[in-house]
């Protein structure tokens, strides 16, 4: 009986020491947002400073904190792209604190001229269609090519080209994808292209993976960012300078010798700020030289930000921002595909001809921008910048057979038996003749450089809210050709330099652009209506000096010069009607515009575009459908040697063509009906639709097109783009799929079935990643690409079939402190 009562007390003790421990223990909980007080922030990490407990919001922005002992403690409130919050909390023993937040995002403070949309919460007060890609969708894949982060996006076209999306081609549209010559490209508000006006192909495209965000404009919201208005302007965001001292470290390997550092840190005073980075990543290269040799590359990006500022109270409040960069590349990249047969065989091999193939860049870029707040009503931004490009692409452009004839690799490869031996000399053959293969120093140099400034007036009058921005831009840029071809002779695989080439003697040129370019834009906000009429005016003057390939020296004896001047003026006008503070719908005109280079025959590319639309936002719900017609008056081609032409950058007239087609995309948390989840299922679908055809009949001297009949469809340019990106996230993991299915695409104009020798596949390829939080600042990451191992073609241009990316993963270690 004694041992019974023993044991009942025991039980007794046990029971009220648990009752005593859970009664001291207390729950955090609230609901974060954003500064718009509407917007739920999904995913956001919550944690007591300096302990391991903590949570992550849910599909509607909730979390909840369990079990947390009494005491005092330091709540952090973290999310990628946003300021981080602290708060003091105390805890009493069983007490529940309700603790509510607004995030603010890194990017909101920016000016108008670094930052367009400001970011999520400004999105809704842009005219027309716009799409903001948030610093966490970025980190959510981690990729490092542009062209796997913009299938996100509708409305974007796309063609790879070398599987690690090193020289992008982007259009958006339709307005073609040829080096992304067609779109006006930016990093935080400043022109990048190597020379925008005058050789806007970009041989240069800012690394993805060191930005913070990406902004894309289409429609009449684009109007302030020319010149290229006929489909619309993207906006890099780099890392900006952080608001308390952090950093992070990205480390990260895998396959095909792939690997991946980005790391940075930062700090802000009171009226001194800095950050400093670098972003190196590379592989060894997917594709198997004949012979044996690396087919990858190496690039290195460095980045430094200063900025001095009065204190935020100052009545008028001024900043002053240095930022200067440097990017270096050696890329073992090439123009020659493979032949059809030579594809299906091994899709990855790379012929013997292109074992001396590589492309060494180096770029700089410096800006200065003042930022002056006149109090709420007026802000003055003023940004100078400078950009430098040299890049020498060293590739295989003709193969001469045992009888002396020369054929060009693109015309090779279509015909790989049309010649004697040419074809068996690429592969690998000996030849007879000393001079057999000619490769190409394509070595150029550019610059661009201005000035540019922004003025913002908000103010209200009873009722009604006005905004009205100025910009004046004053721009010069440069493109200098001076080439050569060395002579090699094939020696049982390997090549043998034969004759080197004296520099000047193929290409040498120089092409000088200068423009000045001014807006005005008008927004009128009366209710739930809002009107914005704009004007831009670009007047551009382009100049050639050529040399001729017999004057290395620049004597002048036999120069031929040329020049072309534009100006015109480019109005839009959007309308916006907010239903409710959820739902709104727009509609937009404005005219297209893009500079004709320095033919004086050759006219601007110009069309008027229309666009009608829907978005809206509530909770975890988010949708966006549009309506598009671009109705060109003349479309412009380019002489690209990366689209199978000469390469001699010169413009051609297209002609009249109609580009019409659906852009459609819908995110939702599938698990925000549960409103105290701890997991979260957001799912996101992207549509699109383009259709593009030619309305007249011509023969261009431009490849690419060649002969062109009335009702041809435009080459290049998929019907139908589909993504889906489906996630599953927890406070201690988060995990991704997403898929992308792209039309057969057209590789020449024309109608009907396209031909087995004329097209590129469609494909379905599918990429996932997975994170684990070890720590409150250290996660395990991982990422598949194409895990189905898939094999499609992505081009059959400059010369021969191309091949996607195959399977790849990468896996590593993020740190942020």
């Amino acid at each position: 009986m004694r041992r019974v009562n023993l044991y009942l007390t025991l039980l007794l003790l046990v029971l009220v020491s648990t009752n005593n421990l859970w009664a001291q223990n207390g729950t955090i909980s609230g609901n974060i947002v954003q500064t718009d007080g509407i917007s739920v922030l999904p995913g956001v990490t919550v944690y007591l400073e300096k302990t391991t407990i903590g949570a992550a919001t849910n599909g509607n922005g909730n979390y909840t904190i369990k079990n947390v002992p009494e005491g005092d403690y330091t709540l952090v409130v973290s999310a990628i792209g946003y300021h981080t919050i602290k708060k003091a909390v105390t805890l009493g023993s069983g007490e529940s604190v309700t603790s509510n937040f607004e995030l603010v995002e890194a990017i909101s403070t920016l000016s108008e001229v670094t930052i367009i949309t400001g970011g999520i919460t400004g999105l809704k007060d842009i005219p027309g269609s716009v799409h903001y890609i948030t610093p966490k969708e970025i980190q959510q894949f981690s990729y490092t090519d542009i062209n796997r982060t913009l299938r996100a996006v509708p409305g974007v076209n796309l063609q790879e080209e070398d599987g690690f999306g090193l020289r992008p081609n982007i259009g958006l549209r339709g307005t073609g994808a040829e080096r992304s010559s067609k779109i006006t490209l930016m990093e935080d508000g400043v022109l990048m292209a190597p020379a925008p006006y005058a050789a806007p192909s970009a041989y240069y495209f800012p690394t993805i993976g060191r930005m913070q965000g990406i902004e894309i404009l289409k429609g009449s919201s684009q109007i302030k960012y020319g010149p290229y208005t006929t489909g619309g302007a993207i906006n890099l965001i780099s890392t900006q300078i952080p608001n308390e001292f952090s950093g992070r470290i990205n480390l990260l390997g895998g396959s095909f010798g792939g690997r991946n550092l980005h790391a940075f840190v930062g700090n802000a005073h009171k009226n001194f700020a800095y950050m400093v980075e670098t972003f190196q990543y590379g592989s060894d290269g997917f594709k198997k030289l004949d012979g044996g040799g690396n087919t990858g590359f190496d690039k290195q990006d460095y980045i430094a930000k200063l900025r001095i500022n009065t204190n935020d109270s100052a009545k008028i409040y001024q900043s002053l921002t240095f930022k200067i960069g440097q990017t270096l590349e050696t890329s073992n990249e090439t123009y020659l595909g493979l032949t059809q047969d030579d594809f299906y065989t091994d899709p990855y091999r790379r012929y013997s001809a292109s074992q001396k193939d590589q492309m060494n860049t180096e770029q700089s870029q410096l800006s200065l921008t003042h930022v002056a707040r006149f109090g709420k009503l007026i802000e003055l931004t003023t940004t100078a910048y400078r950009s430098d490009f040299k890049r020498n692409w060293y590739k295989l452009d003709k193969v001469k057979d045992s009888t002396g004839t020369k054929t060009k690799i693109g015309a090779l490869l279509d015909d790989p038996f049309s010649s004697n031996d040419a074809f068996a000399i690429l592969t690998g053959m000996s030849s007879t003749l000393d001079d057999a293969l000619h490769v190409k120093a394509n070595n150029r140099s550019y610059y661009a450089q201005g000035v540019q400034t922004v003025l913002g007036l908000n103010f209200k009058t009873n009722k009604v809210s006005h905004r009205i921005d100025l910009g004046f831009r004053m721009h010069q840029d440069q493109i200098d050709r001076f080439q050569w071809v060395d002579e090699y002779a094939m020696d049982n695989g390997v090549m043998e330099l034969t004759k080197s080439g004296v520099p000047g003697t193929e290409s040498n040129r120089v092409e000088t652009a200068d423009a000045i370019a001014t807006y005005l834009q008008y927004k009128l906000k009366i209710a739930k209506f809002t009107v914005t009429p704009g004007v831009r005016y670009e007047n551009i003057t382009l100049h050639r000096e050529d040399y001729g390939k017999s004057d290395p020296d620049r004597t002048g004896a036999n120069l031929a010069e040329r020049s072309n001047t534009v100006d015109v003026f480019i109005p839009g006008i959007a309308l916006d009607y907010q239903f409710n503070r959820y739902l709104s719908t727009f509609a937009g005109v404005h005219k297209g515009f893009a500079p004709p280079g320095s033919k004086d025959e050759t006219v601007p590319e110009e069309s008027i575009h229309y666009e009608v639309g829907v978005r809206y936002t509530k909770n975890s719900l988010s949708g966006q459908a549009v309506i598009f017609f671009n109705d060109y008056s003349n479309l412009l081609g380019t002489d690209l040697a990366a689209a199978g032409g000469g390469g001699t950058g010169d413009l051609f007239n297209g002609g009249e063509v109609q580009t019409k087609g659906l852009e459609f995309q819908v995110a939702y948390d599938l698990l925000s009906s549960q409103k105290q989840s701890d997991f979260r299922l957001p799912l996101s679908l992207v549509y699109t639709y383009t259709n593009a055809t030619f309305k007249n009949d011509f023969d261009s001297d431009f490849g690419g097109w060649g002969e062109v009949t009335a009702g041809d469809q435009f080459p290049y340019l998929a019907n139908n783009q589909f993504t889906f990106i489906l996630g599953l996230g927890h406070r201690k993991f988060n995990i991704n799929l997403s898929g992308r299915y792209m039309d057969e695409m057209r590789t020449a104009p024309g109608q009907g079935d396209i031909p087995a020798n004329e097209k590129t596949d469609s494909y379905f390829v599918i990429d996932a990643s997975a994170s684990y939080m070890l720590h409150n600042n250290i996660s395990l990451f991982a990422n598949a690409t194409n895990i189905s191992d898939q094999v499609y073609v992505v081009a059959r241009r400059p010369a021969g079939l191309r091949p996607g990316m195959p399977r790849a993963f990468m896996l590593g270690l993020k740190v942020n402190f």
